[in-house]
């Protein structure tokens, strides 16, 4: 048996990239290279996290594969690519992928905890799609074991409470903008909290602990309070 090269987290994270999004994704991606930069500054957090960014609208983009980030020179730009909100696509490749990823990361011979989802859209799904199936297949732990992710969602603009409540594995997992609150500044307080979350988690792992931590953002409230 080979040895044990150390225990990891696979975290994604999968953002709206539809139409609606064009306007705030420019903070977006100045968060996520704030974010690489925070990682790259707590060595001990980024050697227990492996990071990957999906974008979707209509469909999905892998923005990035699930990557080192300490051998990463820069986070990849999310773009709109127009269009509409397609939770199940997102849903279907996230199905797929995890479970391709774990796969790879324990035959590298790591120790391979449960993955992290961090979901961010700022409206409700397409209208003509059940996304909710792709989901309860994604989250079954029953059959999936620990390839079945934390999901924590947070969501801005038009999001619906209910919908974000329904897409977090976790009540405590789900956030949404305080209504009047300016879109783009949400959008920084989400990748400063993402920040905070996947530092604290990675330095939990390298405690030996195992625990998915979620931070709340500044100008969101749990989506629980407000269905």
């Amino acid at each position: 048996m080979a040895d044990n090269r150390g225990n990891l987290i696979p975290m994604y994270v999968v953002a709206d990239e539809s139409g609606s999004m064009t306007p705030v994704l420019g903070e977006l991606n100045a968060g996520l290279a704030s974010l690489h930069r925070a990682l790259l500054a707590e060595p001990m957090a980024a050697a227990k996290v492996r990071f990957s960014v999906l974008g979707f609208s209509n469909g999905v983009d892998v923005r990035m594969s699930l990557a080192d980030l300490r051998q990463e020179d820069e986070l990849p730009v999310l773009t709109s690519t127009g269009g509409g909100t397609s939770y199940r696509a997102a849903f279907t490749a996230l199905l797929t992928r995890i479970l391709q990823d774990v796969q790879e990361l324990k035959r590298a011979g790591y120790t391979v905890y449960r993955p992290a989802v961090f979901f961010l859209s700022d409206g409700q799904p397409n209208s003509n799609e059940d996304w909710a199936s792709v989901h309860r297949q994604l989250t079954d732990r029953s059959r999936r074991d620990v390839v079945a992710p934390n999901i924590a969602a947070f969501g801005i603009g038009a999001a619906d409470a209910s919908t974000i409540l329904n897409v977090a594995t976790d009540q405590n997992y789900a956030f949404v903008q305080i209504p009047g609150a300016d879109i783009g500044a949400a959008i920084t307080k989400f990748c400063s909290a993402l920040t905070t979350s996947i530092v604290a988690s990675g330095m939990s792992l390298a405690a030996g602990n195992a625990e998915l931590v979620v931070d709340k953002p500044e100008g969101f409230r749990m989506a629980i309070d407000v269905v």
